[in-house]
């Protein structure tokens, strides 16, 4: 919106030429989104806390120390999409067909976890609705999604796969891109809900992707940046690095409530839509496997459920003493804030490699 002021008003006002600039505009999505959950979580938090008496449902297979936290309203992610979306259609340049996909894939997972929610709190259950179904109709958002990205690119690139550290090989996976790109924004949807288990574990990792994302989505949408570090040329894909600048600014203000002891947990709402919108930056911006590097600890704590599910099935033992793998930590002793501290240690240094991918090629 403010976009468009700039255009209309700069003549008159060369004030108004810094909304041109990607960079102030990631900066001011920033800061508004932050403000809009400092200033509304108070009243969110109090009015679901009163609505769902009981808060979200406690595992009671969990760590003893997770008990402590019954009552502890969730459904917080409502309070990041709420930042993300005002500040993202306040700052962004709304005629770039990638700002309206993530926010598609955003809104459309944030719909699903905000679902599966209610159903664990008016049921007083943890596992919420069918897996099954779940899935089914996170595949269905994700294909349109790497479908309106394939098609608003350049054939052969935009439906091709790249390669870090490898700036010529280039696979051109035709039709397939569509199925691939879905694994890959789903996979990335319920490895960050896998990771949300402790408090402020995976808002912080969060961020640190998204920040990480939005440089490279700035990097690739710039032709003269994408040119010095030849990495591939995706135009229109910079106007994502404001989605990913409100990303930070609504996580930092989730942070200040959900540090421990959380006053909210973000709940799927929350960790189903920024796990999608971290998918689907990295499709648009054609860094599909950097996502694997920088998110390293949310595959991670993917595969420990998936080695955990398939060993016990399999030889009827389990490899870690509780998955995912944050719990196994917990269950060796680890305090709730040497897991998180540590994890979060982890995540800056994981993506500080898939941005060395950037210049190593």
């Amino acid at each position: 919106m403010l976009y468009y002021l700039s255009q209309e008003f700069s003549a008159q006002f060369s004030v108004f030429n810094v909304f041109r600039y990607i960079t102030f505009r990631t900066g001011g999505a920033l800061i508004t989104s932050a403000l809009i959950v400092f200033l509304f979580g108070p009243a969110i938090i109090s009015s679901l806390r009163l609505r769902q008496g009981k808060g979200q449902p406690i595992r009671a297979d969990g760590p003893e120390s997770h008990f402590e936290k019954a009552g502890t309203p969730t459904m917080g992610g409502l309070m990041i999409l709420c930042g993300v979306l005002v500040s993202s259609i306040l700052w962004a340049n709304l005629s770039s067909i990638y700002v309206w996909v993530v926010l598609m894939v955003t809104i459309g997972f944030g719909l699903i976890g905000f679902y599966d929610d209610y159903l664990k709190i008016s049921s007083a259950n943890h596992k919420g609705f069918s897996g099954r179904i779940r899935l089914v109709l996170e595949f269905i958002i994700a294909a349109f999604a790497c479908y309106a990205v394939m098609s608003a690119g350049e054939q052969p690139f935009s439906s091709s796969l790249t390669f870090p550290f490898l700036k010529d090989l280039i696979i051109n996976l035709g039709i397939f891109f569509i199925p691939f790109g879905a694994f890959v924004i789903v996979g990335a949807a319920n490895a960050v809900n896998l990771t949300d288990g402790l408090d402020g574990l995976a808002i912080v990792p969060v961020m640190i992707a998204a920040g990480s994302f939005g440089v490279i989505a700035y990097l690739s949408g710039n032709a003269i940046f994408s040119g010095y570090l030849q990495i591939h040329f995706v135009p229109g894909t910079g106007e994502v690095a404001v989605l990913c600048g409100a990303v930070i600014g609504a996580g930092l203000g989730f942070l200040w409530f959900n540090a421990p002891p959380a006053a909210i947990f973000m709940g799927d709402t929350g960790s189903l839509a920024l796990g999608g919108m971290l998918g689907a930056t990295a499709v648009a911006a054609k860094h599909e496997i950097v996502l694997a590097i920088i998110g390293g600890l949310f595959v991670v704590e993917a595969l420990s459920v998936i080695i955990q599910v398939a060993s016990f099935r399999i030889t009827g033992k389990r490899v870690f003493r509780m998955a995912p793998i944050h719990h196994h930590y917990e269950k060796k002793g680890w305090t709730e804030s040497q897991v998180v501290i540590r994890f979060w240690i982890v995540s800056v240094l994981l993506a500080l490699i898939g941005l060395a991918t950037l210049k190593l090629r």
